[in-house]
């Protein structure tokens, strides 16, 4: 497809060799930019196939939208096209142009790469090409690209055209979204994001600093999982989501690629790894979002930051175990 982005140079955005850091070496996620809400009366209405999501299987981010899609039964209402794990120098691209298995071709467009839906939905768009990205084919633009806001989206404002059994399960109940939302707070910082603080700093006290915070964290989770099946009030929410999808990536491609190799979850946190694998072993939506192969090749294809940067990772501790 022709778009803006065959005339104008966006490789400092999609890049990871460009990807920039602050002065300390350590890495800032930057804000999404695209922040508009499906509901009723709005610009954004729900609607039976409407919108399209588009996610890659490699992406925490992008799998929280597929996860609560699964769950609330959306599948028929939302559409969705997964891209190719591998994350190149153009960003995320379609499986027409970099094939994959379970890579797929841009039904709407036929566009190269994440990159194109930006830019035709904002030529002038100058942030990272991130997914998820929820497409509203009707405006032919970008209605939301922040996961946090589209999981919710997705929990209540299709509930008028889905099964009532559907419709009950709120992930973000009243009665629990203070404690929600303030563990989601922590969560973010120290473990979704921290495990990036680590992967990505380009300056050894930066990842020292973020590599302890994340272990930090996952001690803490620890202790909050002790007996109990669920994060809050003994009840699936969108808590237990948001750290799945990072959680399941743990051993898998934090540990080792982004140097986050103190402990690892099998081994050392017991409650969160029999959290963890009920979630994906009798909730159907868990398992059925995971693709390892996906998230092995996509981290394996941006682990060079952090091994450009010459970082001297922390663990394992012990180095030695004893007799």
């Amino acid at each position: 497809m022709a778009t803006e982005s065959t005339t104008r140079d966006t490789s400092a955005l999609t890049d990871i060799k460009k990807m920039k850091t602050e002065a300390d070496g350590s890495f800032k996620r930057q804000d999404s930019l695209f922040r508009d809400f499906i509901e009723k009366g709005g610009k954004f209405a729900p609607e039976k196939d409407r919108y399209h999501l588009y996610v890659s299987y490699a992406c925490p981010w992008a799998t929280r939208a597929l996860i609560v899609r699964k769950l609330k039964g959306l599948e028929d209402i939302i559409s969705v096209t997964v891209v190719s794990p591998r994350f190149g120098a153009n960003g995320w691209s379609f499986g027409n142009v970099d094939e994959f298995p379970g890579a797929e071709a841009d039904p709407l467009h036929n566009s190269s790469y994440i990159k194109d839906l930006y830019l035709l939905a904002d030529p002038e768009f100058n942030s990272r090409f991130t997914v998820p990205v929820l497409w509203d084919k009707k405006l032919n633009t970008v209605v939301n690209n922040e996961s946090s806001e589209i999981i919710r989206m997705f929990n209540t404002a299709f509930n008028d055209l889905i099964p009532a059994e559907n419709a009950a399960l709120d992930l973000y109940p009243e009665d629990l979204r203070p404690e929600i939302d303030e563990l989601n707070a922590w969560v973010y910082t120290d473990i979704n994001n921290g495990v990036y603080r680590a992967g990505f700093a380009t300056q050894q006290a930066a990842y020292d600093k973020a590599v302890t915070e994340v272990f930090a964290g996952l001690d803490r989770i620890e202790a909050i999982l002790a007996g109990k099946d669920y994060l809050v009030g003994e009840r699936l929410t969108e808590a237990d989501v948001r750290l799945f999808v990072t959680i399941i990536r743990f051993d898998v491609a934090y540990f080792v690629l982004f140097k986050c190799n103190l402990r690892n979850i099998r081994d050392d946190y017991p409650a969160m790894h029999a959290w963890l694998k009920k979630l994906y072993w009798t909730i159907p939506a868990f398992k059925e979002s995971t693709f390892f192969d996906h998230i092995k090749t996509g981290y394996s294809s941006i682990a060079e930051k952090n091994a450009a940067a010459g970082i001297v990772p922390a663990g394992p501790i012990p180095q030695m175990m004893p007799l």
